[in-house]
Formats: structure tokens, sequence, C-alpha cells
């Protein structure tokens, strides 16, 4: 009887996932921006897909209240197996109270090895140390270097500053620690991708003037996120429906991690959350005159700015302070800042951000190491060891920056 009765409420269950299922595939599968550049366009409708459909159930367990929907895809991404890496030495320990990863080379050296701290993507509502382990056992395995990852505190409890005050302790005991784990003082480089390295971008600037800890030899970014206050710049309309990072869902976290109404929206895509002197003082270093011709060409067209909107620069103005938007940064901190590394991808949300924080690196001296991936999207590097998901521009991404750290 029992079983009888539960019957109905299996049927509704399966009928009401199917629906969920055909939803994301009409809303995403079929209406995603895919680029003609993106090589195996099937396999990344397919990548997106599955993404959605992960945020769609997150976002129905999150009106249910049973869980939010970050923790929920979280969890669900961490169900992945670990790859094993018989080099590598993997140990999770705790810096104070904050989660971290070390991978060190089980070969014995007779020399100190380079030191990568790293710090994850995902919008502070993806990413895990297990979602970017195959990620850090390469880096630690191809350069020969003690990797530490760091699992900073992310949404929905987390949010700004909390990842980058868990960053910035986890980094200086690190550096005060060096000796422990084999690590040569005079290089260590900071690396992450998208809000990782903006964190990575931030923890340099904050170290700038500390002289009671080795100085970090390098900045290594990957597609970072470097500003908080521009959503006009060319890269933003033109990639705006490109998986995996579109418009809609960077907003999403933009909201959540500054703890903003998302009903400014609108207001901020128009600038009119921002005075127009304080547009007038970061023209310098947001404007679009700032990128190169090639990046202007596609499906870009300068809309002008609205008038202030005053409610809203009161409940956004916290985008101006650099632990938010290191791209803004005064010229007397970036002029000091250690050699760079940049990875842009062309069919990027963040594209024009690695290439306008390129730019204010080059003219203040700081030397740069820049490489463009014309068939890149926000997210690829996590491809990497995928399978069927696998992108060949990870594996590019990849070498590069692993060629980078070797000649240092």
């Amino acid at each position: 009887m029992a079983v009888l009765l539960l019957l109905p409420v299996l049927a509704t269950a399966c009928v009401f996932s199917v629906g969920v299922g055909l939803w994301v595939v009409c809303s995403h599968f079929l209406t995603a921006d895919i680029p003609a550049a993106i090589g195996h366009p099937v396999k990344l409708r397919v990548f997106h897909c599955l993404l959605q459909l992960l945020v769609t159930w997150g976002m129905i367990f999150e009106k249910l209240r049973l869980c939010s929907m970050p923790q929920f895809v979280r969890f669900v991404h961490d169900l992945m197996p670990l790859k094993k890496y018989p080099d590598l030495e993997i140990k999770d320990l705790q810096f104070g109270t904050i989660p971290v990863r070390l991978y060190q080379p089980k070969a014995s050296s007779n020399a100190l090895r380079p030191g990568i701290l790293f710090y994850h993507g995902g919008g502070a509502v993806l990413g895990s140390l297990r979602t970017y382990h195959d990620i850090c056992c390469h880096l630690s395995k191809e350069t020969d270097s003690v990797v530490l990852a760091v699992e900073y505190r992310r949404l929905p409890k987390h949010s700004f500053p909390v990842p980058v005050k868990d960053c910035m302790a986890v980094t200086v005991l690190f550096l005060k620690s060096l000796n422990m784990y084999g690590v040569d003082p005079a290089r260590v480089v900071v690396c992450g991708d998208s809000i990782g390295g903006g964190l990575a971008t931030i923890i340099c600037q904050n170290l700038v003037d500390n002289s009671d800890l080795p100085k970090i030899r390098a900045q290594i970014l990957i597609y970072a996120a470097l500003q908080a206050l521009d959503f006009r710049t060319p890269s933003y309309e033109q990639n705006k429906n490109v998986p995996l990072l579109s418009l809609n869902f960077a907003f999403y976290c933009w909201f959540a991690y500054l703890d903003i109404s998302p009903s400014w929206k609108s207001t901020v895509l128009k600038g009119a959350h921002l005075p127009v002197e304080v547009w007038e003082k970061y023209r310098k270093w947001l404007g679009a005159e700032n990128l190169q011709e090639r990046f202007k060409k596609r499906d870009y067209l300068q809309i002008p700015l609205e008038p202030l909107n005053e409610a809203a620069y009161l409940e956004t103005n916290l985008v101006l302070d650099v632990q938010n938007s290191p791209l803004i940064a005064d010229d007397e901190v970036v002029s000091r800042l250690p050699e760079a590394c940049i990875v842009s991808c062309e069919y990027d949300l963040l594209r024009d951000h690695s290439l306008l924080y390129k730019k204010r690196l080059e003219d203040l001296g700081v030397p740069v190491t820049w490489h463009h991936m014309e068939d890149g999207f926000h997210g690829v590097l996590n491809t990497l060891d995928m399978g069927f998901l696998y992108f060949p521009c990870s594996t590019r991404i990849l070498n590069a920056v692993v060629h980078f750290i070797e000649g240092l």
C-alpha cells in the first residue's frame, strides 16, 4: 500500500525533472552564443547546458529552502573522483582556520623550489580545492614547484571582504614559513583565474609596502576579474551570451559578492550608478580608447552615460574600493608591482579587464608577458583533463604558465 501511495509522488517528480531538463535545453542549449572561432561548438553547448542544469536545480532547492544554489553546485562538482598523481605528495592542511591544499614533488631536490600560491576562480559562487585539483597538480609537477591552493570562504555565507582577508592571511603565513616547505624566497609567485586572478592582484598590491616578508616574484593572472565598476567595455557587449560566463551570471556573482540589490542591474549597465566625475577620473584607465582597435570591431557600439542615480551610487560605491577593483589602484602602487603573466581569452566577458590592466602595467614600466587565446572563453582552463569536455585551449594556457614560471 505504501508503495502504491508513493507512485504518484515519484511520477510527479520524474515529470518535473524532465520538465526542468527540457527547459534548460530550450533556454540554454539552443540559444547560447557559440562563436565560430571556438572549436567543438556542440561540446561547449553540452558543457554549458550541464552547468546551467546544476544552477537551475540549485535555484529550485534554494527556493525550497533546502540549500543554497552555490552549495548545491559545489557539492555536485566535488563528487567527481580525484585523479591520482603518484609523483606528488598532496596534503590537506589548515592555515589558522582556513583550509589549504599543499602539492609537493616527491623527488628529492638539492635546490629550493619555486612556490606558487593559487587562488581559484568561480566568482565566490563556484570552485573549490577539488575542482582545481588537476590544475594545481599539473602546475606542481610540470614546474617542479610547491603549490599551495587556498580554500577561501565563499558565498552564500561569506561575501566581500572575507575572500580577500582569507587569501591575505594564508599568503602571509606561507611567506613566513617558506623554509618549512623547501621554497625559494626569491621565487614565490601568486596565481589565479577569474576572481582568483583578481585576488592575486590584490594580494600583490597589498604587499607592496611590506618589507618584513619575501617579495612576490611574479603575478600570473588568467582571465582575471580586475574591476567591478564598469560593465560597458566592448567585451561585455560582445560576449554577453557566451558560455561559460554570461552577463546575467556575472551580475548574479557581482550582486551576491558585494551584497548589492539586483534591482540596480539596469542602472549599472547604463553607467548611472557613478557620478560623471568618477567616470572622468578613471577613463584614462578604463576607457575603450585604451584597447587596440581589433578588440572593438566586433558587435560594439559605445553607449552614452545616463544621469547619476544617487540612490544607486550610495548603495554601490564600494565598487571603487581597490580591494574590489585593483585595476584602478594608484600609479604609485601599480608601478612597483612584480612582473606579470597575463592570459586573456577573446570570447570572455572579462577579456577587457586583462587588456586594460596589461596596458596599465606596461605604461608604468612593469614587465608583462601576454598570451591571448583567440579561441578561448571564460573557464576554459577547467576543462583540462575533463575527457569529452576537454578543450585544447586549456593545455595552451597551462603550457604558457609553465613556461613563464620556468623562466623566472
